[in-house]
Parts: C-alpha cells; structure tokens; sequence
C-alpha cells in the first residue's frame, strides 16, 4: 500500500505539473514562463519539478509529446474513418484534420512556434518525423498497393512529403490569416499529393 500511494502521488504531482505547463506555455510562451510560475500553478514544490522532470525545459518536453500524441491519435482516427478503399479521401482527411489543430492555441505556440527554440531545429525535424512519419508512409504504401503511384521509395517520399506538411503547418502558423493560410496551404498540399498519384495502375 505505501508504495502504491507514492505511485499515486507520483503520478498526480506530473498530471498537475503537466496541466499547468500545458496552460502556462500556452498563454505566455516557453520565455515567458518562470519555473516558479509553473510550480505554483500546479501546487507543487520546486524540488517535485526537478525531480520529475529535470527542469522547465524536461516539462515542456512532456507536454509537447503529450500534444504530439493526442494530435497523432486524432489524425489516425479520422484518417480510419474515411472510406477504407480510398486513398485519396485518406491523405485529404489527414492532411485537413492536421492543418486545423495547426490553428489550435496550444498548436501554434507550443508545438510550431516555441519548440523549434527549444529543442533546436534539427531536433525539432526530428520530433516531427517521428510522430508523423508513419501516418504518412502507411498511406503511400497503401497507395503504392492500389497501384495508385509508381514503385518508388516510400521511405524517401514520406520524408519530403513530411517536411512539405511540416512548412504548410509553419505557414499557418506565421499567417496574419490563418484561416485563409490554412484554405490556401491544404489545397497547395493537396495539389501536389494528386500531382504523385495517378488515375489508373
């Protein structure tokens, strides 16, 4: 039971560390939040942030991959959710969910304009194909299967393709309009999609 009751703590202490730092990065940007700030906000102590997570930096880490998560997560549902046999309706569902959470508050300053700061762009690039590299290449190999595009290397498109979606994502979210920077980058994106796929095997 003790043991049992130091997980629970444990894992209540990140939830609330994890829920404030989602907030608080959010509202005021990774610069503009104080370790203090973030402590108070969660009712925990210093040393419970350091302990669990290092310091600000090791927090912002775990909310960005919990926000990578959820944005996977409801990428992969909606893409399951459109018309197994077509492809095309796959990578236009995928690519319009992933550009409307780009709009998303916690979206814009968290993951698009403070993580590249704070990881480092190569780091950043790297995040990114990991999270994302598979929704990709699992609809280009369906593709490729439909006879829909040519035997080319799947690893190599589902990177460019993944940096293309990556730019439309940073686009929007520099855009004085991202609505309209959303409306114009998803038929961009989507242009070039059917510039790949073709009509008949």
């Amino acid at each position: 039971m003790p043991r049992r009751s130091q997980e629970d703590r444990s894992r209540n202490t990140r939830a609330a560390l994890e829920q404030a730092g989602r907030r608080l990065f959010t509202e005021r940007g990774f610069m503009g939040t104080s370790a203090e700030e973030l402590v108070t906000a969660a009712g925990v102590t210093r040393g419970a942030l350091h302990h669990h997570y290092g310091d600000k930096r090791g927090l912002f880490l775990a909310v960005l991959q919990q926000i990578e998560s959820e944005t996977t997560q409801e990428i992969e549902k909606a893409i399951d959710s459109a018309a197994s046999d077509d492809v095309m309706a796959g990578l236009s569902v995928g690519i319009e969910v992933f550009l409307r959470i780009c709009q998303q508050p916690e979206m814009l300053q968290i993951t698009l304009t403070d993580a590249p700061t704070v990881l480092g762009w190569q780091a950043w690039r790297e995040f990114e194909l990991a999270h994302g590299l598979g929704l990709i290449t699992r609809q280009l190999e369906r593709a490729r299967a439909a006879g829909m595009i040519a035997d080319a290397p799947i690893p190599v498109l589902a990177q460019l393709m993944m940096s293309m979606i990556s730019e439309a994502a940073l686009i929007i979210a520099h855009a004085e309009d991202p609505d309209t920077a959303r409306a114009q980058t998803q038929q961009s994106v989507l242009l070039l999609f059917m510039g790949l796929l073709r009509t008949s095997g």
